[in-house]
Parts: structure tokens; C-alpha cells; sequence
């Protein structure tokens, strides 16, 4: 029993001294989301930073699927070290109420939220209407026709048009893609016509001439597309949803050693805080948080109460928030 205990007690002091060590190997990043779309971006653009304070490689893999879902159940059945990290957006934060997954952020350790975005509503070149309210008019005189991007339920872009149909009966046909980044290019090639997306994600297209801007899903106008009219101008009822819009983090699983979360945290907000990346979120549209410990939590906690809330206020959510004891906001 005394070499068992004093073996234990080894294996407990090499494990200490590896997190002390911390990292000895390269990290693995496994982005929720397709390549080429918004989450795609911000962590492509903020690991090259993180990596040189963690003197290690970052080895970025895109695993989708499930809104999400595949990527988040994969890291939280990996070991809390450390070496595997979820790079996500906003939706696990509606997991439970879509019943997608039994997890969400709040059942993980984030290391920090790095930024967040607007929805912008776009359209192919081809597409006969330039506005919110044309193409509303559009739509009702052609039932069915209009086909719309989506990333699946609890996706942006389904959670927007759950917006828009609170105020107007759109019959329009859906189609799922893997991803914002997938869909844009789907939309660029004809394959569908209208696509919420982040405006982060959609922008350089829009300045590109390969799509057109409908509207801002945002109270107001914004100075990196000025001549798109806020969604409010056409749908004034969907002030009480805005601003809405998606965030994009680093997390960990539960149990991952306080000082190796210390020193993730410490790299990624290098990284939020470098030039060049700064540049590119102002550049997209996105807005720098770099949000990290009881920060991040407090953030992370009221998106969850406005999200679940707002999916199964629109009638999609197969339980009620009261389940999982998120409050009203």
C-alpha cells in the first residue's frame, strides 16, 4: 500500500512539473466551423501571435457539423491538458435549449473571447431586388423561390431569419451548408440567392462586386459598408432583438490546470492586442473584446440567457431555458 501511495504521489509531481512546463508539444485548434468563414478567420489571424508567446505550433483543424456540435463534444472528450482547444463561435451557447448537446460554453473554461461581429444580409449580383423591403416584396410575390444559406438551427444565420419572420411571413426555401464560408461561395456561384452572414465574413466579397449588401442587421448604419441601410429602416420591430450578433472564443475543457489556462489566456490576448489583427477586426467590422476570466464568464453567461431565450421565443427550441435554469434577461 506505501510503494501504491508513494507512486501516486510521484505521478502527481511529473504531471505538475509537465503543466509547469507547459507547452512540450504542439496544441491542437479545432475550429467549429468551415474554412474561409468568419470563426475560420479570427483564428487564423490571431494563433500565428499566439504561438510565438507559447513557443509552440498551433495545428489549426476544421471540424464541422451539428451547428457546431461535432467540434465542441470532441474537445470535451479529450483529456484537460491543455493541448486540445475549441475554437468557436456563439452557438453552443443554445446547445441545450435545441437540444443539440447536453454542454455548452458554460460547462468549459474560457480562455477568451476574442471578438464579435454584426450580421450583414446579402444577396448574389443576380438577385432582382437591392433592398430589405424589396426583397420582402419579392418573396411574397414569388412563394418558394427565393432560396436562403443556412448554417443549421441556432446557426446566425437561422437565429436572423427567426428574426425577420416574427415580423413578416417569408415563404422561402432553406439550404443547409457547413459553415458561412461554404455558403458564400454557394451564393457567389448562384446556388442560392440570400444569405445572412457575418459582416466580417461577407465584406471583402461586398467590396469585391461578387455579392451586394441587402441590410444590416443592426440598429444602425455602420462605416465599413455606409451605404446599407440598417434592418430597422424596413422592419422597425426588430429593435427589440438588436443589437445581436455573433462572438468568437477560445475555451478549454473543465479541469484543465489553472496555470495552463493562465498562460493560453496570456497568448491569445497578445494576440488580440497585436496590430495587425486589431486592423483586420476594424477592417471587417468586428469589434476587439479580449475578454478573458470572470470577464468572459459574465459575458458568456448573458449571451446564454439572450440567445436561449430569443430561439425559443421564435419557436425552435425543443426545451425551455427554465429547464437549465437560465433566467429571463
Amino acid at each position: 500500500m506505501k510503494k501504491i501511495i508513494l507512486s501516486a504521489f510521484a505521478g502527481l509531481a511529473l504531471s505538475s512539473a509537465a503543466m509547469a512546463d507547459y507547452p512540450t508539444k504542439d496544441i491542437q485548434g479545432i475550429i467549429q466551423w468551415g474554412a474561409g468563414g468568419s470563426t475560420d478567420t479570427v483564428m487564423r489571424s490571431v494563433s500565428p501571435h499566439a504561438e510565438e508567446v507559447l513557443g509552440t505550433d498551433i495545428i489549426l483543424t476544421n471540424r464541422t457539423g451539428g451547428v457546431g456540435a461535432i467540434a465542441t463534444k470532441y474537445v470535451n472528450a479529450k483529456q484537460a491538458d491543455g493541448y486540445t482547444l475549441l475554437m468557436g463561435a456563439e452557438n453552443p451557447q443554445m446547445y441545450k435549449v435545441l437540444g443539440l448537446a447536453d454542454i455548452d460554453y458554460s460547462d468549459m473554461i474560457p480562455v477568451n473571447v476574442l471578438a464579435r461581429g454584426i450580421p450583414l444580409l446579402v444577396a448574389q449580383n443576380d438577385a432582382p431586388f437591392d433592398t430589405m423591403q424589396e426583397m420582402i416584396d419579392y418573396i411574397k410575390a414569388n412563394p418558394g423561390a427565393v432560396k436562403v444559406g443556412s448554417t443549421g438551427k441556432g446557426g446566425l444565420a437561422s437565429i436572423v431569419m427567426a428574426m425577420i419572420q416574427s415580423e413578416v411571413d417569408l415563404d422561402v426555401t432553406t439550404v443547409p451548408y457547413n459553415g458561412d464560408g461554404p455558403a458564400l461561395t454557394a451564393l457567389q456561384g448562384g446556388a442560392i440567392d440570400v444569405m445572412p452572414a457575418v459582416l466580417g465574413a461577407a465584406v471583402q466579397h461586398v467590396k469585391a462586386g461578387r455579392m451586394k449588401a441587402i441590410a444590416l442587421v443592426d440598429k444602425e448604419s455602420n462605416p465599413v459598408v455606409p451605404d446599407t441601410a440598417p434592418i430597422v429602416d424596413a422592419l422597425p420591430g426588430l429593435s427589440t432583438y438588436l443589437p445581436y450578433g455573433p462572438f468568437f472564443g477560445v475555451f478549454v475543457k473543465q479541469g484543465t490546470p489553472d496555470d495552463v489556462v493562465a498562460k493560453l489566456s496570456e497568448a491569445f490576448s497578445v494576440g488580440a492586442e497585436s496590430e495587425d489583427f486589431q486592423n483586420l477586426m476594424q477592417s471587417r467590422g468586428y469589434g476587439v473584446m479580449n475578454l478573458s476570466g470572470d470577464a468572459a464568464v459574465d459575458f458568456l453567461e448573458n449571451y446564454r440567457s439572450v440567445s436561449s431565450w430569443l430561439v425559443h421565443d421564435a419557436g425552435f427550441a425543443k426545451h425551455s431555458p427554465e429547464e437549465f435554469d437560465i433566467p429571463r434577461p
